[in-house]
């Protein structure tokens, strides 16, 4: 919004012909009011910085969330293990998208692949971003590693998290952040001088940029390491490993559901934006919008789950129902903003499909994921993608992406195709760039003996062999009865 401004000049011929010194007292007003205009410029440069760290911190807050659902969805022998991968996802990602990845993903001016300035933080702050724009896009970028994490969990060597963390928020995360965010991006709604498809991609808060990277590099991780020992027995038959606490699954649940408010409306980026000024209606109620369309995702893919798991197994689990939340929020990240309220309602219901199909599909395939990470993040969020491209509303999207009138909206909302082919496009470009990058990394930390523990060391539980001791007091029933009795594994000593 411009700002207004006052001519002394202008303001002197107004004054009547008996003013003693018109242009001293236009000049005298018109400094007064430059003085409240300069005031009123830095209140909205310090509201909507003070509103970024806001978000920033919230969706800090989902690492917590992130170790305490790791935590509470592996055996107790695991649990120091889990939790110190998480601490090291934020401490390496921290230290790799400060030197690379920050640049990578929005080191204007660039081509539209990769940004090529701003490395170390180069010429910050600046007119494009300040270092509160920084913090909000790295805790972004560790929540995309978390998500891997939780795929391989309780199998894998130590130095293959840090290799991967480091290599997914110093590279991987970045450029396809870059795509779709960036303004120079190829496929981003905010590139104005080449929007793709004449749309741009939608990816409002990351179902695809976030959570289809974290999903799909968990997946390959997974992959190529194989299922956990006892996850299938000898006839192939599913056998379920359960978490050792609920209790930290609910609480790590409900802490990245608090901490999704930062996640999903805090990426408007800035709040003191008005539509129509003097008007009630602003970024603030596109805000408060985006909160409750991402609420009721959630919540009705948690209620469906619940019901859907009762029919299917008879159980009320809550486990399960976590789970179906977070699909639901997983999903309606990308469209979030664009979207009705009731909408959100739709996605959400087939989020929690999605996620129930995709498990069922997994356990057929032999695939071993303790977190269901992959199916979660990377199904619910492709759905999400596709969800956009069929009911994002005209009047939201102008709004939330100004400057192209006309441009493509959601399928079903009357607004063509072009939107729904340019995210198929998306999701497809996101699975191949990760497939190319991701893929091969696991696949070379495997050949070099890098990924995963001895079964030995499986079997008794890394917090003992690899992390000097239990996180509490505690021995699984399945190690009792299969007479396992948790203990250090003594490096072997050569004669």
């Amino acid at each position: 919004m411009a700002s207004p401004t006052c001519s002394a000049d202008a303001l002197a011929a107004m004054f009547g012909a008996n003013t003693t010194d018109a242009t001293g007292a236009a000049a005298f007003i018109c400094d007064q009011f430059n003085t409240v205009s300069t005031k009123f410029s830095d209140t909205t440069y310090a509201v909507d910085s003070t509103y970024l760290l806001f978000s920033a911190y919230l969706v800090f807050s989902m690492q917590l969330g992130f170790a305490m659902l790791c935590a509470g969805s592996v055996r107790a022998k695991n649990t120091m293990n889990i939790m110190l991968t998480n601490v090291l996802d934020a401490a390496a990602g921290g230290l790799f998208y400060y030197l690379f990845g920050f640049a990578f993903a929005f080191g204007t001016p660039s081509n539209g692949f990769i940004g090529k300035h701003n490395f170390a933080l180069k010429n910050m702050p600046s007119s494009d971003f300040d270092y509160s724009y920084f913090l909000y896009q790295w805790a972004f970028a560790i929540a995309a590693a978390g998500i891997t994490s939780g795929s391989i969990a309780e199998r894998t060597q130590f130095v293959a998290y840090l290799i991967y963390s480091a290599f997914l928020t110093g590279f991987v995360y970045p450029v396809v952040s870059h795509w779709f965010w960036s303004v120079d991006g190829w496929a981003s709604a905010t590139n104005s001088d080449n929007l793709f498809l004449g749309s741009g991609v939608i990816d409002f808060a990351g179902s695809g940029v976030v959570h289809m990277v974290g999903g799909i590099a968990g997946l390959y991780g997974a992959l190529i390491e194989g299922p956990r020992i006892g996850r299938f027995d000898h006839t192939g038959r599913s056998v379920a490993l359960r978490g050792h606490s609920a209790s930290l699954v609910v609480l790590g649940t409900f802490l990245l559901w608090f901490g999704w408010y930062g996640f999903n409306p805090g990426s408007f980026t800035k709040i003191l934006s008005p539509y129509e000024s003097g008007n009630y209606y602003g970024q603030w109620s596109a805000i408060g919008r985006t909160a409750v369309t991402t609420t009721l995702a959630g919540c009705t893919a948690a209620l469906t789950t619940l019901f859907g798991k009762r029919i299917l197994s008879g159980h009320w689990n809550v486990v399960d129902v976590c789970n179906g939340l977070l699909g639901g929020f997983a999903a309606i990240t990308a469209g979030c903003s664009v979207v009705d309220p009731w909408a959100a309602v739709i996605c959400g219901f087939v989020a929690a499909c999605v996620l129930t199909g995709f498990n069922k599909l997994a356990e057929k395939m032999k695939y071993d994921d303790p977190l269901e990470a992959a199916q979660l993040h990377g199904g619910c969020g492709a759905w999400g993608i596709i969800f956009t491209g069929l009911f994002a509303k005209e009047k939201y999207v102008n709004e939330v992406y100004p400057g192209k009138p006309g441009r493509p909206y959601g399928l079903f909302m009357g607004g063509g195709g072009k939107l729904l082919a340019a995210h198929v496009i998306q999701i497809l470009v996101i699975f191949g760039f990760v497939s190319a990058t991701m893929g091969p990394l696991f696949f070379i930390l495997h050949k070099l003996g890098l990924l995963r523990i001895s079964a030995e060391d499986e079997t008794a539980g890394m917090d003992m062999t690899r992390h000097g001791g239990f996180a509490y007091v505690y021995h699984d029933e399945d190690d009792q009865k299969l007479g396992l009795p948790m203990r250090k594994i003594e490096p072997a000593v050569s004669s």
